[in-house]
């Protein structure tokens, strides 16, 4: 159970804290939802963190670690072993760095002593190919084309997977923008996309993006409202725009029922167009570096996860293995 909870910029508490939390008094409890307002700004590391944070202090609560100043690197160390596992190294990594990181704003605010966490270890990781699932240009383009755009929803659902495909866009930094952040400039529509960490990236838009969002944008009579969120839900039974924006989930069934209807076998997910653009871009000639800079990583190693080339190039050689 997730305690922290944001909304309207307040902070409400679901459930009792935890048993160490409650032993530290309000200082402690104080510390602890200031570490999450003050020094997280994204939503879903602020969720993850917390869950993670939670589950921990109630993991040693059960194992007699009833204190903050009680928890040891053993304990860390054991619930790092125990979810090693069941959960990939990743997400272990992950959730050992949530709780090394809320133990350094406790030490800072004189709630703990020592950080418990920073003596421990977390298992190792490498990856040079991402897991994300790619689909090829024939697929993509397959599953654009079946997209029926004789309703408002259709013509939405294409101008959003299109945008993520042409541009790399993230899921949220889609579903986040308004109208206003399609604009004309020289004559062509660009886009403004809020990434992560802050970031605003700009990018003018390829031709069949163009038409996507145009068709989409005309149809809905969006242009007379620019603050408004640029893909929305329907209204039930009316086929016209609610005025919400799409949610993160809503556009995931939406990508799973357009695959499904497409015949696409690819498993996909929101960030498979991210993927799938990327790697596009770079069998055309496109370069790692301008493809970063698109994809608004700081660093070409995380766009090379994307780079799915050399599936080509291995598939090829196993069919070498005549037998």
């Amino acid at each position: 159970m997730t305690v922290l909870q944001m909304k309207n910029s307040e902070i409400a508490v679901t459930g009792s804290m935890p048993v160490a939390l409650q032993a530290g008094g309000p200082q402690a409890q104080s510390k602890f939802l200031e570490f999450f307002t003050a020094q997280i700004r994204n939503a879903n590391t602020r969720r993850s963190y917390a869950k993670a944070a939670v589950e921990f202090l109630r993991w040693c609560e059960d194992r007699g670690a009833r204190s903050l100043d009680a928890i040891t690197p053993i304990h860390v160390a054991g619930w790092i072993e125990e979810m090693a596992g069941t959960l990939s190294a990743p997400t272990v990594k992950q959730r050992l760095a949530a709780v090394r990181h809320l133990f350094d704003w406790l030490v800072v605010g004189h709630v703990m002593t020592a950080n418990p966490a920073h003596s421990v270890r977390g298992p190792k990781h490498s990856r040079k190919r991402g897991k994300t699932p790619v689909l090829s240009v024939e697929e993509a383009r397959q599953l654009l084309d079946s997209i029926p755009t004789d309703t408002l929803i259709g013509k939405r659902d294409r101008a959003l997977i299109g945008l993520m495909t042409y541009t790399f866009a993230r899921i949220g930094a889609a579903t986040g923008m308004d109208v206003r952040d399609a604009y004309l400039q020289n004559r062509r529509l660009w886009v403004r996309l809020h990434e992560k960490g802050g970031k605003q990236v700009e990018l003018p838009c390829h031709h069949s993006l163009e038409s996507y969002l145009d068709d989409y944008m005309e149809a809905a009579g969006l242009r007379e409202a620019p603050k408004a969120p640029l893909f929305q839900t329907i209204k039930r039974g009316t086929g016209r725009l609610s005025g919400s924006a799409l949610a993160q989930a809503e556009a995931y069934a939406m990508i799973q029922r357009r695959a499904l209807a497409a015949g696409i076998s690819t498993a996909v997910c929101n960030h498979t167009f991210r993927a799938t653009g990327i790697t596009a871009y770079l069998k055309n000639g496109g370069t790692l570096e301008k493809a970063a800079n698109i994809a608004n990583h700081s660093s070409t190693r995380t766009t090379q996860l994307y780079d799915r080339r050399s599936d080509d190039v291995s598939l090829d050689e196993i069919e070498r293995i005549l037998i």
